[in-house]
């Protein structure tokens, strides 16, 4: 059990210099790690019981237990394709409902956490926090009183696009095509919106936003923002990354850049090769599908183990993540840098952290790189913690 209170009092005013003589594995069960997106609710979307350690995908309540994983923020994503005719505020209505029942079947493991203080209780019990992030602003439907029903229902941040943008804010997938004729940027409804949010206490995340919406939120928000799962362009030229000026931005604004493990986002030159792996199996893994029929599960499992297996040539190790988090403090300092897994949204994760129980595997290398564990604890948790509380002291 972690006591976080006085963990929080102790580590502001020691050196660490204690914690400095233990291994890593004993200063990741020590500190306060929070992962800041997983998109393992639309597994239980399927009738997954993540109330057990799976075979397949890469989260579960034991495998969370396992990696010293505290704080996790569940995904409510409104899916464009799938569910648009349900409507996208009736599909996060939904997740939400299945993340309840999730928690209302494991009361001794798991709680909904709303403010900073629900989290270091539920931490200090031994359960794991769960936070909920919404990501994309189609799920409020153009309707400020949805977005306050989330935040009601416990949505701490929202995602203000995903790679469909709303009528209000451009996505970097959209504003990247010649093809996309709506808006760019913030429109003043959006700017609306994150007035709103800041007014409400709810975390803006600007993760998957065009550039243009990117710089419109930075002279719009009066609070810390966040990018709850991105990577840096410099190091890996995905449109979907952050430019030098936008992470420098952020470290202005007070805000943090949470990594995510996809390799895509990365490496360089990963995608590319993934690709035409992607392209020269199809037909393969077509068949095998029918073989599979109606096993949803065990075709996901062979076919991700297939990709496993056929990227290992050329697919980055965990030691990446390590590279984009030393580039992001390089930049602006240790204040501004989380991890952000994106685990269950992404087909693939890099060697050595194939799924959630691997966690303490950026800890110990951290350590080796020679980071201290007062920073380290920043990484790990303490940097989300800050902003969620400048953010929870809200204008209501």
């Amino acid at each position: 059990m972690k006591n976080i209170f006085l963990m929080f009092v102790l580590f502001s005013v020691l050196t660490g210099d204690v914690c400095a003589q233990s291994d890593y594995q004993t200063l990741h069960q020590q500190a306060l790690v929070v992962d800041m997106h997983t998109d393992v609710l639309l597994q239980v979307l399927r009738g997954v019981d993540i109330s057990k350690r799976l075979d397949h995908g890469h989260v579960d309540l034991v495998r969370l237990k396992e990696g010293g994983v505290d704080v996790q923020f569940f995904a409510v994503w409104p899916n464009p394709n799938t569910y648009q005719l349900k409507g996208m505020f009736e599909q996060s209505m939904h997740l939400l409902d299945l993340l309840e029942t999730v928690v209302a079947r494991n009361q001794d493991k798991i709680v909904i956490t709303r403010s900073p203080g629900e989290v270091v209780k539920a931490v200090n019990m031994g359960k794991i926090a769960a936070c909920i992030g919404v990501e994309g602003g189609t799920a409020i439907e153009n309707d400020l009183g949805k977005l306050k029903i989330l935040y009601d229902r416990g949505a701490r941040y929202l995602g203000l696009t995903w790679n469909d943008s709303p009528d209000w804010a451009s996505c970097a997938k959209d504003e990247v095509s010649e093809d996309f004729e709506g808006y760019h940027g913030l429109s003043p409804f959006g700017k609306e919106v994150i007035r709103e949010m800041n007014r409400l206490g709810m975390i803006v995340d600007v993760s998957h936003s065009g550039d243009k919406t990117f710089w419109d939120v930075i002279q719009t928000t009066h609070k810390p923002l966040i990018a709850s799962h991105s990577c840096v362009y410099n190091l890996c030229n995905h449109y979907r990354n952050l430019k030098d000026e936008q992470i420098k931005a952020i470290g202005r604004n007070g805000g943090v850049i949470f990594i995510n493990f996809y390799p895509g986002y990365l490496q360089s030159g990963f995608g590319g090769k993934y690709q035409a792996l992607i392209d020269t199996s199809a037909a393969f893994l077509d068949s095998v599908k029918q073989v599979y029929g109606d096993n949803f599960l065990g075709f996901r499992k062979f076919k991700s183990t297939y990709y496993s297996d056929n990227t290992q040539t050329f697919r980055p190790g965990v030691e990446r993540i390590i590279d984009h988090i030393d580039y992001i403090i390089s930049l602006i300092g240790d204040d501004h840098v989380g991890l952000g897994s994106d685990f269950d949204g992404i087909s693939l994760l890099p060697k050595g952290i194939e799924d959630a129980s691997r966690m303490p595997e950026i800890t110990r290398l951290l350590m080796e790189k020679g980071y201290h564990p007062q920073r380290i604890r920043k990484i790990l948790g303490g940097n989300f913690m800050r902003v969620f509380r400048e953010v929870s002291e809200s204008e209501k």
